[in-house]
């Protein structure tokens, strides 16, 4: 038994004369919940979809609890479990109806069928809504039971893409209490794809970040936070277009900003306080008109932007084409 749910070796994929994917070595533990994060064209989408079996290496190997992808793809993927960023329910049918289909299509005994349908709707506290139509179901309805029906053939891995996107706080709050007892209380080991970084950081044991098809860090969030090494964060939020008139303004006082969408960041470094107040006189005196400051402790969204340059932006579905193939017809 290997301790391992998905051991990736010497990684590489090449599509002409790109490498998309260059040399990756990544080992996610058994019963972790893993964060992988990236911006877009970093490698991430073709790493999961190598891990998934839609797309064959160039060279290197992905073992998927012991078992090698590309040898025995069957067999690794029966250890898998999908929701991708799309959800996909069947809106004229119950949700008991959606999860029956799915059991059929994994060839769940039909003594076994009916147990593992109640389970997974108590799992995803759907029992109320059983025979209720999925079409009626709210955007974190579907998505708890995509999820479920995810989980219908017992899988030790599940692999999520974007699992709140487009989900209200409360909505999200349930999604994240979802699969914390997925995790804990089956024992599924999770990876996850999220553009909420802060949702890496409350839910991930560990963070692996992707850029330029090379995994540049790897740690808890704890760990990823120190690598970066700022003590604090300086933030100011200002109309877009004074954005470079308040950097400007950081560099006069000797911090070194960075321009978001709508503010601008520096690391604050030692007596951060005195910079801060340095920083309100200078921006008073010029006379420019800020929304918001604020001082923090470094966040996963700082530790992303200091490793990768770059914001998270909108990316496609992680895992592409091939789906029906890879659910249909799988046994346990």
């Amino acid at each position: 038994m290997t301790e391992y749910a998905i051991a990736i070796e010497n990684l590489v994929k090449r599509f002409d004369s790109l490498t998309a994917v260059n040399g990756i070595n990544l080992k996610i533990k058994k019963g972790e919940i893993f964060g992988l994060l990236g911006p877009n064209g970093a490698g991430k989408s073709t790493t999961i979809n190598m891990i998934l079996g839609l797309l064959s290496p160039t060279s290197g190997r992905i073992l998927v609890n012991g078992t090698d992808m590309q040898k025995d793809p069957a067999d690794a993927r029966n250890h898998i479990g999908i929701v991708t960023q799309e959800t996909v329910v069947e809106p004229e049918l119950t949700a008991e109806q959606n999860l029956m289909i799915f059991g059929r299509l994994y060839h769940i005994p039909s003594s076994e069928l009916q147990k593992d349908i109640d389970f997974a709707l108590e799992l995803s506290d759907l029992v109320a809504f059983r025979k209720s139509y999925a079409g009626t179901f709210s955007g974190g309805m579907k998505r708890r039971l995509e999820t479920a029906k995810a989980l219908m053939h017992a899988p030790e891995l599940l692999l999520l893409d974007e699992p709140t996107t487009g989900l209200d706080v409360q909505n999200r709050t349930k999604i994240w209490n979802l699969l914390r007892d997925i995790n804990k209380k089956q024992n599924v080991t999770i990876l996850l794809t999220t553009q909420y970084l802060e949702e890496a950081d409350q839910l991930c044991d560990r963070i692996g970040i992707i850029d330029h098809g090379k995994l540049i860090a790897l740690g808890t969030p704890t760990e990823l936070r120190q690598k970066i090494g700022m003590s604090s964060v300086i933030e100011i939020s200002a109309d877009k277009e004074d954005l470079p008139k308040v950097a400007a303004v950081f560099k006069k006082v000797g911090l070194e900003p960075k321009i978001l969408i709508n503010k601008v960041i520096a690391p604050g470094g030692s007596n951060a306080t005195k910079k801060i107040e340095a920083l309100l006189a200078a921006i008073s005196a010029s006379k420019l008109q800020i929304r918001n400051v604020s001082m923090h402790e470094p966040t996963i969204d700082d530790v992303f932007l200091k490793l990768t340059g770059s914001e998270v932006r909108d990316t496609e579905g992680e895992f592409t084409g091939g789906r029906a193939d890879l659910l249909m017809g799988r046994g346990r």
